[in-house]
């Protein structure tokens, strides 16, 4: 992954603060100046593949026109770090400017500064066994093991005792604690990943989080971990040597909650590694491939020596921030975020025709819909009594990291942060009749949606599918995960959408087909805009800060207003 060039860096020096020009017609002709003169080789030698020329109604039209630049293949796909992708923050980032926002991002200006850095196992490591009476013996690469990608040191040496701890969970509220009974304080832990189906959707999505492990594992004082499978690696590795991506630390390596996963190992890798053990391996085998199945945690035979070199590859992208001030001198303090991701996949590395993952419906149409609901602001001549922070990141696609850097790194305190909204992937190829709310039953946030939408004349469904644990798989959970009360929209499923919804997801997620000669109904991307403009409204406008509800998983285990 590139770093931003330094003709890129200029730009966002020069259009970050809005003391940099007099006016906004002198802002906007020099950004677009820039950005034709940076697209003009790639534009001359590609040809228009969707037509401009359609009539629309003004506010469909300004909404398909964002749409029309971002998710153009001048774009390349918006890969986070990429030239392309600093020219669609600085498109947004003039666009909060003429929506009227104040700049909320670093040093006066619209953008904050995402250190990146993608990491890699710079070879094959060394995982070698040893236990008392035995001589050593290391596991071979590809048939045993592959090793881990640690993103927080370039080098990870350790020599210590494994021990066994099941699925690695600990959840007081299912009285299920895979640790009990052991010390593993200076030791590897070994388990297998997965999370019991008994579990609600959405915590058992948490808690089989490789993550999740890793972090409670820490907690433990385990020092790191061994994953366990159940069959064959993939040939080859099947992807070990893969760039993972996450924020970067000042001394250049990565941040790495939890304690680092060391090595991937196969069943016949994890039998060597039982040998000996109080429960034979084949027990723990045949009992593992039932997801309820609970195990004694024990402290196996072996000592584990482990060597792993990780290369790192520096790179720089941003969020973007534009803020409305609340006009409550005391509700103004509170900030309410609405947030989308503004990058997508990039461009394949390898293949012949279309290459470009044009990432139209995830998520150029959900930035249009964030850029369009700031304008609806100021239209309505009515600031919100509570503060509004506009919030574009970088690097969804990597894993919620531009999300999660803002989250730890906000350019407001955290504290007077009050709610986040999510717009991510809205499927708008069919009249919806309903909009499924992610989260909205574990917050007061799920009342204020449904009587926002409702006077739309639009009701709340439940999430139609909750094995996916979507709730955890996008740029609000960064939020949840400091205990802000969050929600994640979509249009739902009632009438025409299920279908809809499963043609997006069979078809174009994910696909180079995500692009604008896909059926996008610009009259329900309007009225999705307006669905999410009450929504802000209310929640803004209301006399109460959201609150977890009493109790709830995600409000208590991040320590969320209102869960106690």
């Amino acid at each position: 992954m590139a770093d931003v060039p330094p003709k890129s860096r200029g730009v966002r020096n020069r259009l970050a603060s809005p003391r940099a020009t007099a006016t906004p017609g002198g802002m906007m002709r020099s950004f677009l100046l820039i950005v034709l003169a940076t697209l003009a080789p790639a534009v001359r030698a590609e040809t228009p593949r969707v037509p401009l020329a359609a009539a629309l109604p003004d506010d469909q039209a300004q909404m398909k026109a964002h749409v029309l630049f971002l998710a153009s293949d001048a774009l390349r796909g918006r890969d986070a770090a990429s030239p392309e992708y600093a020219i669609a923050a600085q498109y947004v980032a003039a666009q909060f400017f003429a929506a009227g926002l104040a700049p909320a991002g670093d040093d006066g200006g619209y953008l904050q500064t995402v250190p990146l850095v993608s990491y890699r196992p710079a070879d094959h490591g060394d995982v070698v066994l040893t236990r008392p009476g035995a001589g050593p013996q290391p596991l071979m690469f590809g048939d045993d093991f592959t090793p881990g990608a640690i993103a927080g040191a370039a080098r990870t040496t350790l020599d210590a005792r494994v021990v066994f701890v099941g699925q690695g969970i600990v959840a007081p509220r299912y009285k299920r604690d895979d640790y009990a009974g052991v010390d593993v304080r200076g030791k590897i832990v070994a388990f297998f990943g997965g999370a019991p189906e008994s579990f609600q959707s959405e915590e058992r999505a948490h808690f089989q989080s490789p993550a999740t492990k890793a972090v409670i594992a820490a907690a433990h004082g385990a020092v790191g971990t061994i994953l366990l499978t159940r069959g064959v690696l993939p040939p080859g590795g099947g992807g070990w040597d893969r760039a993972r991506t996450t924020w970067a630390l000042r001394d250049g390596t990565g941040d790495m909650p939890g304690a680092p996963q060391l090595a991937t190992l196969s069943a016949s890798g994890a039998a060597k590694l039982f040998t000996g053990a109080r429960t034979a391996w084949k027990t723990i085998l045949d009992r593992s491939a039932n997801a309820e199945a609970r195990f004694t945690a024990e402290p196996l035979a072996a000592n584990l020596a482990v060597a792993i070199r990780t290369a790192f590859e520096p790179a720089s992208s941003a969020n973007v921030a534009g803020m409305i001030r609340g006009r409550d001198p005391a509700l103004g303090q509170e900030v309410v975020v609405l947030s989308a991701h503004l990058d997508h996949l990039g461009v394949k590395a390898e293949g012949t025709g279309d290459l470009i993952y044009n990432g139209a419906e995830d998520n150029a149409v959900g930035i249009a819909a964030l850029i369009e609901e700031a304008k609806r602001f100021k239209a309505s001549g009515k600031p919100p009594r509570r503060s509004i922070l506009f919030l574009a990141v970088t690097a969804e696609e990597k894993g919620l990291v531009g999300s999660d850097y803002f989250a730890r790194h906000p350019t407001v305190p955290i504290r007077s942060i009050v709610a986040d909204v999510n717009l991510d992937m809205p499927i708008l190829s069919y009249p919806f009749e309903d909009m499924t709310v992610f989260g909205a039953d574990r917050s007061t946030l799920g009342p204020i949606v449904a009587k926002a939408v409702g006077t739309l004349g639009v009701t709340m469904s439940p999430d139609p599918d909750p094995a996916q644990g979507i709730f955890v798989r996008s740029d609000h959970y960064r939020f949840v995960q400091q205990g802000v009360p969050s929600v994640f929209l979509w249009p739902g499923q009632k009438g025409p959408g299920k279908a809809a919804t499963a043609d997006f997801f069979a078809h174009r997620y994910h696909q180079v087909s995500d692009d604008l000669t896909q059926p996008i109904d610009w009259a329900q991307g309007i009225r999705f805009v307006n669905a999410n403009y009450a929504i802000a409204r209310e929640i803004a406008d209301g006399d109460a800060r959201p609150r977890w509800n009493k109790g709830d998983f995600f409000g208590l285990l991040y320590g969320g207003y209102g869960a106690k």
